[in-house]
């Protein structure tokens, strides 16, 4: 029997997003695969998605996620405006089930919703030290469950949602495209511009290790180097934003423009051309990241990855044979030096298990397991 799923992926970016997007570079894939098995699936999404998909909820008017870090009372209604629409679609259709990647809101709505709602599956895409006022006393009754994107992200998980995870599916990622670049001599640091991601420290290590540093990404959504600059001129509450008081403060005086370069966000074409021709991806976190969509698409370009032992990290880069993990700048410097040692048919090699088909095929079995459960 085809199944008929509602995948909910929020209304902060398109899917796929233009540039940064983790979550929504993730349900893009994994939607792809679930059709190509076979699945029916309707997405939740803003604007129009740029994936097959067989119908669209399309929710706000506009991607909202230069808002997401704005005050909570300017901010908290835009979540749960997205969720009315898709709230409204599930009570009209015959869904067999909805995957959820709206953090909080989206299981919150669809759990109150009861036996209005079919059985929902959340992906955990976020650290869970967050909202623990919330997942460590949800219960969803058995109509509702949980996956992990990691086993590291599932230990630091409240009680109740481990007890309420059916499986940890990693993340994956479809494969590249050739764009027939060689091997350059850049370090790469490809991701949102934030204290947690550690754009500072890269721009430290590689000053250090006299390595060129390429910093790509948004800064509070704003991907346009001379946008933000201009705003922040014309706009002087935008200096209020953490992320971006702390570019200004901590990232931008490390920018050189020769030995460290802020090239904005990127995507497409000109982002393979970054990635496939870096000499390795620096992810010096200060935080456990769950998933790390980035290591891998870097691992499957053959591109080592040189970072901290933080969440995720230790499970996708094998130290000494895909790249290096080390927990202090001296660490990272010193990894820096031995990056060529690293073989990248071998980051390759590793890589090669997580692939959208598997993704796809893990997420079935945790599909046939919500149901049985709801059922019984």
């Amino acid at each position: 029997m085809t199944l008929d799923v509602l995948v909910n992926a929020g209304p902060w970016l398109p899917v796929p997003p233009e540039g940064y997007g983790g979550i929504e570079t993730v349900v893009a894939t994994l939607v792809s695969a679930l059709r190509d098995a076979g699945v029916r699936v309707t997405l939740a999404t803003v604007g129009e998605p740029g994936i097959e998909v067989d119908d669209v909820v399309r929710t706000v008017d506009a991607p909202r996620f230069r808002d997401i870090a704005r005050p909570y009372n300017q901010v908290s209604g835009i979540a749960h405006a997205h969720m009315q629409a898709v709230a409204r679609t599930v009570r009209e259709g015959s869904f067999d089930l909805v995957h959820d990647h709206l953090e909080v809101v989206g299981v919150a709505v669809l759990a109150a919703m009861g036996s209005a709602a079919p059985p929902t599956l959340q992906t955990l895409h976020w650290d869970m030290r967050k909202h623990a006022d919330f997942y460590s006393a949800f219960d969803g009754g058995g109509r509702v469950g949980f996956a992990a994107v990691s086993r590291s992200q599932l230990e630091r998980a409240p009680e109740a949602i481990q007890r309420q995870t059916l499986g940890v599916v990693p993340l994956a990622v479809p494969p590249p495209e050739d764009v027939g670049v060689e091997r350059g001599e850049h370090a790469l640091i490809l991701a949102r511009i934030t204290r947690d991601k550690g754009q500072d420290i890269a721009a430290r290590i590689c000053r250090e290790a006299g390595i060129p540093l390429v910093i790509a990404g948004p800064v509070a959504g704003i991907g346009d180097p001379d946008e933000l600059r201009e705003r922040v001129r014309s706009e002087p509450e935008l200096r209020q934003h953490p992320d971006v008081a702390w570019f200004l403060d901590e990232v931008e005086p490390l920018i050189d423009g020769d030995t460290v370069r802020w090239v904005g966000g990127v995507a497409g074409r000109d982002k393979e051309l970054l990635l496939q021709s870096a000499r390795c991806l620096l992810t010096p976190n200060r935080w456990a990241e769950p998933g790390a969509t980035g290591v891998v698409e870097a691992l499957t370009r053959g591109v080592p990855v040189v970072g901290t032992p933080l969440g995720v990290l230790p499970s996708l880069v094998a130290d000494g044979s895909t790249g290096f993990l080390a927990e202090d700048e001296d660490g990272l410097v010193a990894a820096l030096a031995r990056i060529d040692e690293i073989d990248p048919a071998e980051c390759r090699r590793a890589a090669a298990p997580w692939t959208p088909k598997q993704m796809a095929a893990d997420y079935l079995e945790l599909y046939d397991e919500l149901l049985r459960r709801s059922r019984g």
